[in-house]
C-alpha cells in the first residue's frame, strides 16, 4: 500500500525506483523519565522516662505536757522545853 502511494504521487518516478524498499531511519532515542515514589513507614522508638520526686514535709508542733511533782516537808518548830522529850 505504501509503494504503491508513492508510485501513484511520483509518475514520472520508473516503476522499479518506485517500489523499491526503502531503508529505515533511526530517530535520534527519545528518553522518557518516569518517576515513582515510594513511601514506607519507620517505626521510631522514643523512649521517655520518669523520674517522680516524692517530697515528704513534716511541720513539726510542739504540745506542752504538763508534769507535777509534789514534796512534803516537815518543819519541827521545837520550844526548847520539851527537846528531851522529842530523843
Amino acid at each position: 500500500m505504501f509503494n504503491q502511494n508513492c508510485c501513484n504521487r511520483n509518475m514520472n518516478m520508473p516503476m522499479r525506483n518506485c517500489c523499491q524498499r526503502q531503508e529505515q531511519v533511526v530517530e535520534p532515542v527519545i528518553n522518557k523519565c518516569v518517576e515513582k515514589m515510594y513511601y514506607h513507614e519507620v517505626p521510631h522508638i522514643c523512649p521517655i522516662h520518669t523520674h517522680v520526686v516524692n517530697k515528704h514535709v513534716y511541720n513539726h508542733t510542739y504540745t506542752p505536757r504538763y508534769t507535777c511533782s509534789e514534796e512534803n516537808q516537815i518543819i519541827n518548830n521545837d520550844c526548847g522545853k520539851c527537846s528531851g522529850f522529842m530523843n
